[in-house]
């Protein structure tokens, strides 16, 4: 088994879109997400962790170590029933009054199997065979949401169709009206965190899990491309490393070293090209590197 992560780690990823949705809002039919106080567009991290778990999916194909717990059509108690069977109990209650280590081991044997409560954690509570509760697990990997860096101008777009849904709407039309919202250009940051202290505790996150995750944040949309989604594309992330497993310095100060800007303000942006991003990595505290993966 690969080495348990020894660092800890602090990062930014920064991805753009063109003529696309990134992240829908349910509740507001499905209108790309904004800030209404700022008109700044968000991404959620649900949305992020989507396209990493998808990526990982992808790679792996569900190779031993390497399940995805959260994904489509697959109840969680169908998994958390595993964990159960695992340890040979039919009724959770039952197993912890002869195991008092049950519930240990009924953490440790989904972090080993599913990648993604290795990495992000999950509230594993369902009920099969009359009990089960696999506890939460906090992952040692989280993000926050994504921003964009100039506030953002969806568009309603309308389209036509020839395809008719009905025959009887097929007698009075030839074509049918549709919609689809994008946002013409905008270019996201989001912040992330990977706690080596969390990986040795609690899920045991390696190095070649984090070697994994920093693939899967390179290469989130480039298997997820989609007429809805346009253009998207991760264009930068940023890596800040500790020597240390409580780190060296705090997250906020390291993030306030890298600036995006505009090259000209006056400028509407509709390219990464009209944007200049800069680190400033002079006198980094001590024990901090920093490096551009991307």
């Amino acid at each position: 088994m690969a080495e348990v992560i020894h660092n800890r780690y602090d990062f930014i990823v920064l991805f753009d879109v063109e003529n696309g949705n990134p992240n829908g809002d349910p509740d507001a039919g499905n209108m790309p997400r904004v800030d209404p106080e700022t008109g700044l567009g968000l991404v959620t991290d649900v949305c992020l962790k989507r396209k990493i778990r998808n990526y990982v999916e992808a790679e792996k194909e569900g190779a031993e170590g390497y399940r995805i717990y959260i994904k489509e059509n697959v109840p969680l108690e169908q998994s958390d029933k595993e964990a159960l069977d695992y340890i040979g109990a039919d009724d959770i209650k039952t197993i912890k009054k002869k195991d008092p280590d049950a519930d240990r081991k009924i953490r440790d044997f989904m972090c080993s199997n599913f990648y993604d409560i290795r990495t992000f954690g999950a509230v594993m509570t369902t009920f099969v065979k009359g009990a089960l509760n696999c506890g939460q697990v906090r992952g040692p990997v989280q993000l926050g949401f994504a921003r964009s860096i100039d506030p953002v101008a969806p568009q309603e777009i309308t389209i036509t169709r020839v395809a008719i849904t009905t025959e009887k709407d097929a007698q009075n039309k030839s074509t049918e009206m549709g919609r689809k919202y994008i946002v013409p250009y905008a270019l996201y940051r989001a912040e992330g965190y990977v706690s080596a202290n969390l990986a040795r505790k609690v899920t045991g996150f390696s190095e070649d899990d984090l070697a994994l995750l920093w693939r899967a944040i390179i290469n989130m949309f480039e298997n997820d491309h989609s007429a809805a989604r346009g253009n998207m594309a991760v264009r930068e992330l940023i890596v800040f490393k500790h020597d240390s497993e409580l780190g060296n310095a705090p997250a906020y100060k390291l993030f306030e070293r890298v600036h995006v800007t505009r090259k000209d303000a006056d400028k509407t942006p509709r390219s990464y090209s009209d944007y200049e991003v800069t680190i400033d990595t002079e006198d980094l505290p001590t024990g901090v590197t920093c490096e551009r993966k991307v």
